[in-house]
């Protein structure tokens, strides 16, 4: 068996990064607690857990570059010069890592100081992804078939005159066929409409900006912390006072974006450049976020959306015909451009799902995005939400 290993401490997603700046920097004492969520319910086989095992051991062994910290600090100025020099010395500790397999099910939890745990959730899925690829011994399409498909979505894209970013670390094939992609992206660039990479390996490998600003967990996280009703707000006014301005798209779906809006009133409508759809109908949010930004006398146009939600070529054609004209948008395309390889992808994530309080209780964090199907955490604390929230449905 070969040992699935990551090239760099960078091949992560930018908004662990961004996020990792922010934690150390208002909550260096916080623990957290992370589980593995086998949404497709994949059966894994024999000997798995070891295997995955050995690959998150190996991860030890990587350090940030020299060539590595100068492309951070020359492409994010927004980034703490002192965070960049704590990343230079931090390693991954396996030993946050408890992995077991019992049978076909795979139980993979990490628990630790949130400032050093913040990294793991996307190699571990992107381990997990390509070993279940290696492990059943399922053939992909060749590099070539692969190539072809990324330049007819390319064109495709070109067509419809939208700017897109490669969104897809976490559920990709490998990184063979992330690398693919990217490369055949770049090559192809000629109009300008690939913008950038979730990625910040691939990002500084082919010299195209990172993107990313926060995920969830910051909201959930806040949440635990500070309670649901002031769980956006906090969040969205901590981001402020890290970064000023920098990094300004607020992800709008951790409690549904009904009750995002409420909070998201003019002051952060004016302060942040757009939102990030991650749940529910486009469309309906779309014409949600139009309107938000009407009633608080902000032009639309002034404003983007960017879509991330199981993004394909017929959706992005269907979302950019309702909302050109009418507000900026723009795309993360993940798993249907770095995992459509003739195989079915997997449908895996990996969700914080406790914070620890001052007085040392776990208090469980939970996610009410706009579909229930994406609803995670604890059902008890998710019925509390929904009752702090008047979250009726």
């Amino acid at each position: 068996m070969i040992e699935v290993r990551l090239k760099s401490i960078l091949d992560n997603d930018f908004y662990k990064i961004t996020m990792q700046n922010a934690v150390i920097k208002l909550f260096p004492n916080e623990k957290v607690k992370y589980q593995f969520i086998n949404r497709g319910n994949h059966n894994f086989p024999p000997g798995f857990a070891e295997e995955l095992r050995k690959s998150v051991n190996a991860m030890a062994e990587l350090k940030l570059s020299k060539d590595e910290k100068q492309f951070l600090k020359e492409t994010c100025p927004y980034l703490d010069l002192p965070y960049l020099d704590f990343l230079a010395g931090y390693h991954y500790d396996p030993a946050e890592v408890q992995i077991v397999q019992t049978e076909d099910s795979l139980e993979v939890t990490v628990d630790g100081e949130w400032y050093r745990t913040i990294l793991w959730e996307v190699p571990i899925l992107s381990l997990i992804s390509e070993l279940h690829y290696e492990m059943n011994h399922m053939e992909r399409n060749s590099n070539e078939a692969v190539i072809q498909t990324t330049l007819e979505k390319a064109d495709q894209l070109n067509i419809l005159g939208v700017t897109f970013a490669e969104f897809g670390t976490r559920r990709r094939h490998s990184y063979k066929v992330h690398d693919l992609v990217v490369d055949s992206l770049v090559r192809n660039n000629r109009s300008g409409n690939f913008i950038g990479s979730s990625n910040v390996h691939f990002a500084m490998k082919y010299g195209i900006k990172p993107i990313g600003t926060h995920a969830h967990e910051w909201f959930m996280f806040h949440a635990a912390e500070y309670g649901f009703k002031m769980a956006n707000a906090l969040s969205l006014e901590h981001w402020v006072d890290v970064y000023r301005g920098d990094l300004g798209v607020a992800l709008s779906d951790t409690y549904t974006t009904e009750v995002f809006f409420q909070q998201f009133d003019k002051k952060f409508a004016k302060l942040f450049d757009g939102v990030r759809h991650d749940s529910g109908d486009p469309i309906e949010f779309a014409n949600k976020t139009i309107e938000h930004y009407r009633k608080n006398g902000i032009n639309p146009l002034f404003k983007y959306i960017i879509f991330s939600d199981g993004l394909n070529l017929e959706k992005v054609e269907e979302i950019t015909k309702a909302c050109k004209g009418r507000i900026g948008i723009s795309f993360g395309i993940g798993t249907n451009l770095t995992n459509d390889v003739g195989l079915k992808p997997m449908n895996i994530v990996m969700k914080l799902i406790a914070a620890q309080s001052i007085n040392g209780d776990w208090i469980p964090t939970v996610k009410l995005s706009d579909e229930h199907g994406k609803y995670t955490g604890d059902p008890k604390m998710i019925d509390l939400a929904k009752e702090f929230l008047r979250i009726k449905n």
